[in-house]
């Protein structure tokens, strides 16, 4: 295959994923900053997001005031924000145009349908006027575009290289939402170093923690794991280390370790290792482990390590230049 077919493939599902993040962190946002009780900071929570997606700078350069308005609107739809969701779905559509012949009629005709309806949805302002039908909508387009690349296309190398994309970048996210939702001091969300002062710091709130597993589509699956009350450590506990969640950090890389295994070249055996050596600490992993060197600090180094890894993949698999995306 082409690296630069592969390179439109990767970025092709990366970029609908990460759409469709986005969308769930914004949701996870709205809702928590309804729920939060008089005389709390709401706006910290949407300070906290800027911050971990690395746009606070960016936002600043066009707004004075971080609000629940201007983050969504800057979120949702600025096309100086190539991260906001119009701009990934825009970029998603580009990529899977540049390899058409590569992809089946069915999964070009989503991603084509999935732009146009977007304009039309923003042109009538749904995102505006119903935020969470909005995001809904994304993570629905987001879910068919998968299902319609497993179910119709060759499990060959076009294929390993868009689950990559998918499996990075959702890696990514389900660490950033985490980070988001264990670090915000006006919440009481002061990030413990241990486990005790895990215990002292994090309230015991149902409706957020809900909210939260709700934004991963993780509620039902907490309730069949645990069967009992949802706190914050089971929490961090099936979003980090449960295989058999889609959307924890060790499910994510073991799709990304077995589609990079896939793919191999002769230069890429220390991307391997590195992709295998943090999936076997992920499956191999405790709790109380993590949280005796702190949340924050295992999820900034498993942040770094993502980050290492798609660089490398960049320039082994694609462009033989390091990522700019």
């Amino acid at each position: 295959m082409l690296s630069s077919t592969a390179d439109h493939l990767y970025w092709m599902a990366r970029y609908v994923e990460r759409a469709e993040n986005t969308a769930r962190m914004l949701d996870t946002n709205l809702q928590t900053s309804l729920m939060s009780p008089l005389g709390s900071q709401p706006d910290e929570m949407w300070s906290a997001m800027l911050n971990l997606s690395e746009l606070k700078e960016l936002f600043h350069a066009k707004h004075e005031q971080v609000s629940s308005r201007n983050v969504l609107d800057f979120m949702m739809c600025d096309t100086s924000n190539l991260s906001s969701i119009y701009c990934c779905l825009r970029a998603a559509r580009e990529n899977a145009r540049a390899v058409r012949g590569a992809l089946t009629t069915e999964l070009w005709e989503t991603y084509n349908y999935t732009w146009l309806e977007l304009n039309a949805l923003l042109d009538d302002g749904l995102h505006e006027k119903a935020p969470g039908e909005f995001f809904e909508w994304v993570k629905f387009r987001s879910h068919l575009s998968r299902g319609v690349l497993i179910g119709t296309m060759l499990n060959d190398e076009a294929f390993r290289f868009a689950r990559l994309g998918t499996f990075l970048e959702r890696a990514d996210n389900t660490a950033r939402i985490l980070d988001m939702n264990y670090s915000l001091p006006s919440q009481g969300y002061t990030l413990a170093e241990t486990d005790s002062e895990l215990q002292d710091s994090l309230p015991r709130d149902f409706y957020h923690w809900a909210s939260l597993l709700r934004s991963v589509s993780a509620f039902e699956n907490y309730r069949k794991v645990y069967r009992h009350g949802i706190t914050p450590e089971r929490v961090a506990e099936l979003l980090i280390l449960c295989g058999d969640m889609p959307r924890s950090l060790r499910a994510c890389m073991a799709e990304v370790e077995s589609n990079l295994n896939h793919v191999a070249n002769g230069r890429s055996r220390e991307t391997q290792r590195r992709a295998g050596k943090l999936h076997a600490e992920l499956r191999f992993g405790r709790l109380d482990n993590i949280l005796q060197t702190g949340l924050h600090s295992f999820l900034t180094d498993f942040l770094e390590r993502i980050n290492d890894l798609g660089s490398r993949i960049h320039y082994e698999f694609l462009t033989g230049q390091h990522a700019t995306h």
